[in-house]
């Protein structure tokens, strides 16, 4: 794709972006979670959320506020520390709700709350700015101009698009749903050791 100045290949670029969206994480954490727990429509929700949230993050970084976020490490630091106590408050929901049992009726969450949670869950999480200016750098040729930037980025947002959305329509897929009604209790302790573990990563985590 010589017409956007790129450095790699875009199907390189692009599997990559993706194999790194869709790995564990907080995000495909929650998405998989709601899915199981309230249905398509829901997960599809707190994916829209986190897409947006992914987008922001994106525009932000193509702005150069990624930049600026590593010259002044206190900002970094302030959004790095507010994800992790969101990932702990979220690691708690998921404990308590397994130490209650599975008699528990699950609670449909209204949909723009579903929304906001997706989008807290990215704005929050740190790694997703350092991505976006690491695949900036890594994948756009020196002196790119604007349109470079913003059809890359245009074509790595349909990817997490995909891969979240994906996720969503996966876990809501009724042997899946199935499968966690029959296991919630085990599937809820799993989340909430993930949020936690991952909420311990990204307090432990240093700039390089």
């Amino acid at each position: 794709m010589q017409s956007v100045d790129l450095l790699l290949p875009l199907s390189a670029v692009l599997l990559g972006w993706m194999v790194m969206g869709g790995s564990p994480g907080p995000a495909t954490l929650a998405i998989s979670g709601t899915s199981m727990q309230q249905g398509r429509l829901a997960g599809l929700t707190l994916a829209t959320g986190i897409v947006v949230g992914s987008a922001s993050w994106g525009i932000a970084a193509a702005l150069g506020f990624s930049a600026v976020m590593m010259a002044n490490v206190w900002l970094f630091e302030l959004i790095r520390y507010l994800g992790a106590a969101y990932l702990l408050y979220l690691a708690f929901k998921s404990l308590r709700s397994a130490w209650r049992g599975a008699g528990v009726t699950v609670l449909q969450v209204p949909h723009n709350r579903l929304f906001a949670k997706g989008l807290l869950l990215h704005l929050t999480n740190p790694k997703a700015i350092l991505g976006w200016g690491a695949i900036y750098a890594i994948a756009l040729a020196p002196g790119s101009g604007p349109a470079a930037v913003w059809s890359l980025f245009a074509a790595l947002i349909c990817c997490s698009m995909m891969v979240f959305f994906g996720y969503a329509l996966l876990f809501s897929w009724g042997p899946i749903a199935q499968a966690y009604l029959r296991a919630r209790r085990l599937f809820e302790l799993t989340f909430g050791l993930l949020f936690g573990a991952a909420s311990f990563k990204i307090l432990t985590a240093r700039l390089v």
